[in-house]
């Protein structure tokens, strides 16, 4: 795809005018906003309600963003390639979409999206990439779930979810290889050492996993970091507990989301080491993970009218931390908040900046690749910043993946996955589908 043009649907100079009202190219809303990631760490006490039927997917279509819209869709500077509602997407139920991954069969070249669903891991073949096709579904192990989180090492994906004894799945995805129907797949392994956990983070140069968030039950490490080592890939080992005492709602040091790299920053003092920035609710936390049976805390960081701290990226300079908070938007009534911190000493962030979006919109996962953070805001869909700048972002683009809803709820985009090599990122809308889409 690199390279090439995308076609213009005839229909893309006239959808400013009509695309309100049709059921072919607007996704039906719920009512109510579903409970978001952050209300409770441990998930709701019962599981929602599943959304309704959406309008049929759009297929075999490249429509071009001109003059604000692509295909009815609100954007600005990014294409849309394809849409898929749900249930498209292995399965037939109608049920809401959580978190998106990636993995491209280095044997084939075949990129594939990896979809969660309250039900199970929907996989999707991007070969064709105007015609998305699922090629294989890996069901929950137990029961259902608004939190699914997937990760990939070593041509396997592991897979987390709030569901009580779900463990973490391993499926060895070059099983897809020669699939020409969809097809149902058990999962190769089950890790128990964990019942339920919110995330799951890899850093793929040191094949260690940290699943967070873990509760109800078996090894907890008080919802810090898991450790996990993946060496064998199918036989996945526990290696440690970390957890910052004093971070967090319940100050257990329950961490949210995580990045653990191999730092190459400009703290001379860890080169080479296997550092994490984890997002605590309350606070950042840096560590030093390298020796996983004596983690060390290097600095913890806090800043004004935090309403919930919840996910982060490095730049790839590794100087930069771009930290979003889910809930600052609902408890303060500030437009998207994303704050920027200087990590170039290690033992010591500094809040660099702090960069307002033009929505109130709640703010959700987000991703850098190269110069650019690719950024999931609920209502207001994915977000593109410019941060050739590390220290100032600015706007490049955006596409509403909920152009119904403009508020302050979290329905709408949930996840994004900017790291294929054919230019394409895909996108998950909690209500509305799956998105392959293209920045211009």
């Amino acid at each position: 795809m690199k390279g090439s043009s995308l076609a213009v649907n005839s229909a893309a100079s006239t959808v400013s005018r009509r695309w309100r009202g049709s059921l072919l190219i607007v996704p039906v809303i719920l009512g109510s906003a579903l409970t978001a990631c952050a209300e409770s760490p441990t998930g709701p006490s019962e599981r929602p309600e599943p959304p309704p039927s959406p309008p049929e997917a759009v297929s075999a279509q490249l429509a071009a963003c001109r003059n604000g819209f692509a295909f009815g869709y609100p954007c600005s500077g990014v294409d849309l390639v394809a849409r898929r509602e749900s249930r498209n997407l292995g399965r037939h139920e109608n049920v809401g979409l959580n978190d998106v991954w990636g993995w491209t069969d280095l044997e084939t070249g075949v990129e594939y999206a990896l979809v969660g669903r309250y039900d199970g891991l929907s996989i999707v073949d991007l070969s064709t990439p105007a015609e998305p096709r699922t090629a294989a579904f890996l069901p929950t192990h137990t029961s259902t779930s608004v939190w699914r989180d997937m990760k990939v090492y070593a041509d396997h994906v592991y897979v987390v979810s709030e569901a009580r004894g779900h463990g973490m799945q391993v499926l060895d995805l070059t099983r897809l290889r020669g699939l020409t129907e969809y097809t149902e797949l058990e999962a190769d392994a089950n890790y128990t050492r964990i019942s339920a956990a919110h995330n799951i983070a890899i850093n793929e140069e040191t094949g260690f996993a940290y699943v967070v968030g873990s509760n109800g039950g078996a090894d907890t490490c008080g919802g810090g970091l898991h450790m996990i080592d993946l060496s064998d890939p199918k036989s996945p080992t526990f290696a440690g507990c970390y957890a910052e005492a004093g971070t967090g709602r319940r100050g257990t040091g329950y961490t949210h989301d995580v990045q653990c790299v191999v730092y190459r920053g400009p703290d001379a003092e860890y080169a080479g080491r296997e550092i994490c920035v984890a997002s605590n609710e309350t606070a950042i936390v840096v560590s030093d993970v390298t020796d996983k049976a004596n983690p060390i805390t290097l600095s913890t960081a806090r800043y004004a009218a935090t309403g919930y701290v919840h996910q982060g990226w490095f730049d790839e300079g590794q100087q930069y931390f771009y930290q979003n908070d889910e809930l600052d938007e609902q408890q303060f009534g500030i437009r998207t908040r994303l704050l920027v911190w200087d990590l170039e000493d290690l033992d010591d962030p500094v809040l660099a900046k702090r960069h307002s979006g033009p929505t109130g919109a709640v703010d959700h996962n987000l991703y850098v690749h190269g110069d650019l953070i690719y950024h999931s805001n609920y209502t207001f869909g994915v977000r593109i910043l410019d941060i050739s700048d590390p220290a100032n972002p600015r706007e490049r683009g955006f596409f509403d993946t909920a152009p119904l809803v403009n508020d302050r709820s979290t329905n709408g985009s949930w996840s994004v996955y900017p790291y294929f090599e054919s230019g394409l990122f895909v996108a998950t809308s909690r209500n509305e589908g799956f998105f392959v889409l293209r920045l211009q």
